[in-house]
């Protein structure tokens, strides 16, 4: 079976998602960059009774092969991998606390450094458009541009990186911020970071300081 190391690294990292806390049931989906394309998770399958020859080998003109019907969601990841080539993987989780703000179409201002993670001064909301659908995608490429996350309106969140444990490890790093942010709501108006406190994070980041586990 071709790439069977990264087919069982797919499946651990959907069923990791489950197990903290991140994403439920089959909601999400997750993707890795192999030699002519990408392998995806299928639709509609519980993770615990995923194999190797499940997982959906993909070429980037978007054509299927294996047993299983890829994720719903393939044209996101296609269009992500195919148009950027610093991610290798790409994790789509529906943790509670990402799906709040992201039913709300809210943004994530700098009220913590650690936003810093996602390669900007905000982590973005997409648009609302239709689960699958490329307008989906098409709104997701421009949330993400220049950014490794957002949010997509009343529905979840997209994290990339170079490999898929650098992936799920932002998706970490992002709804905890998302759970952060909802609590401060709770309390009054967040006190934000200046752009100049920001580029002082990004540049201490760019020396390997204060990245997630994962991204060292």
């Amino acid at each position: 079976m071709r790439n069977l190391a990264e087919r069982k690294e797919l499946i651990a990292t959907v069923r990791e998602m489950n197990g903290l806390g991140i994403n439920q049931g089959t909601s999400g989906n997750a993707s890795v960059r192999v030699e002519g394309g990408y392998l995806v998770t299928p639709s509609g399958m519980a993770y615990e009774d995923l194999e190797p020859d499940d997982i959906v080998e993909m070429s980037f003109e978007g054509e299927a092969k294996g047993k299983r019907k890829p994720s719903s969601e393939w044209r996101f990841h296609q269009d992500l991998l195919n148009s950027r080539s610093d991610f290798g993987a790409i994790v789509h989780t529906h943790g509670k606390a990402a799906m709040t703000l992201a039913c709300q179409r809210m943004d994530l201002p700098p009220f913590h450094y650690m936003i810093a993670v996602a390669g900007g001064n905000t982590i973005r909301c997409a648009d609302y458009a239709t689960f699958g659908t490329q307008e989906l995608s098409d709104n997701a490429l421009k949330a993400i541009e220049g950014r490794k996350a957002c949010l997509l309106a009343n529905h979840g969140l997209l994290a990339g990186g170079e490999s898929l444990a650098r992936a799920l490890s932002l998706a970490v790093e992002v709804e905890t911020l998302c759970d952060t942010f909802w609590r401060i709501l709770q309390i009054g108006d967040p006190i934000l970071l200046s752009d100049a406190e920001m580029d002082a994070v990004k540049e201490q980041f760019k020396k390997g300081y204060g990245m997630p586990k994962g991204n060292e």
